[in-house]
């Protein structure tokens, strides 16, 4: 966390604000290992495109597939890649509470502004489980905290009046909502305005980005932002300052490619798109498998129809490497 000087002598921490695009960082693999060089190009692409802030470990990051070490180096990676030019969140969610303390201390350790945590998936507990869980965290770790709703992964759907007494707790900064309905965090953002007004209600889905922000939603956590940030992070900030002609051209420019990102499984179309940008491998981790021949050639083509692939990101010999890196896109038999 910043600090901002209030005279010679004292300094207050700034707050962490969650508004604008938050990029869902992919983990790159080669030859079935963590590639950390490409990682932290990865991230320093994200840097110069001006994102809002990076999340490493989420569902995009393929965390279930991490070992315990590797989990540490990536969100390691990060942080030190970053170097405090903007704030990274950790993915530290399980379904054990114990174990969601121990990654959100562990992230706090490391140098995390905030912990993502996903609701417990699998053994699937009561509204009053969900609340008490959280709780437990929050109480023992003053890290920030923000939920995650994705009851299509994990089976435990987080309600609104849940969120909205989790939003009484002094960590609990915001959520990440993925149900897919607009109306859900039209809820949410109802409930928990009384309650704390800078609670921010972030889209979990990349197409739903402006219709959640139009009704008072700070931003989004991102998949298709690993691709291309500025244009996620142009669309939020044109929402944000109440420039909604310009935000809708750009989410119609982006919604093609916001819909081949899901194909197929999260991470794998947006992994093979950025190798066909020439930005890592396509490589996932079994139980995930790699795009079906159809899938990559939608991904392909949305690639080549969407004006914002082309932007290099980076001035001087970095922006003619990329601006070539995009001129060969092809699609592997």
């Amino acid at each position: 966390m910043t600090t901002t000087a209030t005279d010679k002598t004292t300094t207050v921490p700034t707050p962490l604000t969650l508004d604008g695009a938050w990029t869902a960082l992919i983990t790159p693999f080669r030859d079935g290992r963590v590639d950390a060089p490409a990682l932290r190009a990865l991230v320093e692409r994200q840097v110069l495109a001006v994102i809002s802030g990076l999340v490493a470990c989420g569902s995009t990051g393929e965390t279930p597939t991490l070992s315990a070490e590797e989990y540490e180096r990536v969100i390691a990676i990060v942080i030190d890649q970053v170097a405090g030019r903007i704030p990274v969140m950790a993915g530290t969610g399980s379904n054990d509470t114990a174990t969601t303390l121990e990654r959100t201390r562990a992230a706090q350790r490391a140098g995390a502004s905030a912990a993502l945590v996903v609701m417990p998936y699998y053994n699937r507990p009561t509204q009053e489980g969900l609340f008490q869980h959280i709780t437990y965290v929050a109480e023992r770790c003053d890290l920030p905290l923000v939920l995650y709703n994705v009851p299509g992964r994990t089976g435990s759907d987080l309600q609104p009046p849940t969120v909205a007494r989790l939003a009484a707790l002094d960590t609990v900064i915001g959520i990440k909502e993925a149900s897919g309905d607009v109306d859900r965090s039209s809820e949410i953002i109802r409930l928990t305005a009384p309650i704390d007004p800078a609670f921010a209600v972030l889209s979990g889905d990349d197409s739903l980005t402006l219709p959640i922000m139009s009704v008072g939603g700070r931003g989004v956590i991102s998949v298709v932002s690993n691709i291309v940030p500025r244009a996620m992070s142009d669309l939020t900030a044109a929402a944000l300052a109440g420039d909604y002609a310009r935000a809708r051209a750009i989410h119609y420019e982006l919604l093609d490619l916001c819909g081949a990102m899901f194909v197929e499984t999260n991470p794998v179309p947006v992994k093979a798109a950025a190798e066909l940008l020439g930005l890592t491998t396509a490589d996932v981790r079994l139980p995930l498998t790699n795009l079906l021949p159809d899938s990559r050639q939608r991904v392909f083509a949305a690639l080549l129809a969407c004006p914002h692939t082309a932007d290099p990101l980076v001035p001087g010999e970095e922006a003619a490497r990329h601006r070539t890196a995009n001129t060969r896109i092809e699609v592997a038999a």
